[in-house]
């Protein structure tokens, strides 16, 4: 019996979803195409109905999780007006929830050595994926000429990947907290 049309793109989103958290908690490299099928609850069989290459789906996932960090780090932003609002969704960022949580986070964090490995479609994405970050923090920094504000959300998203990045490699509670702490402090509005 063949699935309707909503059925298939259902399925085709639950890869998705599966593979967005798979790539994230595994690497895009770590992760088998059976893994993530299996991760759907569907058989390894079943993935080219769906996706002519894994490129494809790396794709298509990176440009879910960054969507879905964007739209986490809008409604942070969203909390509060000005000020306030920036500061939400950088204390957000720099949490112990969002770095225990890769499979759920930042994929540009999750995934950065093999982002800069990737092929140029996948490297477009993760460009304009960053860029709509930088522009999320820029709008909040309205008290600075624009490019001023430019400059100064690279450098706050810089800091705030890098920190997320130290405190998830380091073996030290402790210090991975105090990453954290001393990062949200350096760029805090």
């Amino acid at each position: 019996m063949r699935k309707s049309r909503q059925e298939t793109a259902e399925t085709r989103q639950r890869i998705l979803e599966a593979a967005s958290s798979r790539f994230r908690e595994s690497g895009i490299e770590g992760t088998a195409l059976a893994d993530l099928m299996a991760q759907a609850g569907l058989t390894h069989g079943g993935f080219y109905k769906h996706f002519a290459s894994k490129e494809q789906v790396v794709l298509e996932s990176l440009q879910l999780a960054a969507g879905s960090v964007r739209e986490s780090m809008e409604s942070s932003l969203s909390r509060s007006a000005g000020t306030p609002g920036l500061n939400a969704a950088i204390s957000d960022y720099l949490s112990a929830e969002h770095r225990d949580d890769p499979g759920g986070g930042c994929p540009f964090v999750a995934l950065a050595s093999e982002l800069a490995r990737a092929s140029g479609e996948v490297r477009d994405a993760t460009t304009e994926g960053m860029l709509k970050l930088v522009d999320l923090i820029e709008n909040r920094l309205p008290e600075l000429p624009r490019a001023a504000a430019k400059k100064k959300a690279l450098v706050i998203l810089s800091t705030m990947m890098g920190a997320l990045t130290m405190s998830r490699m380091v073996n030290d509670e402790q210090l991975s907290a105090a990453i954290l702490r001393e990062a949200r402090k350096a760029v805090l509005q």
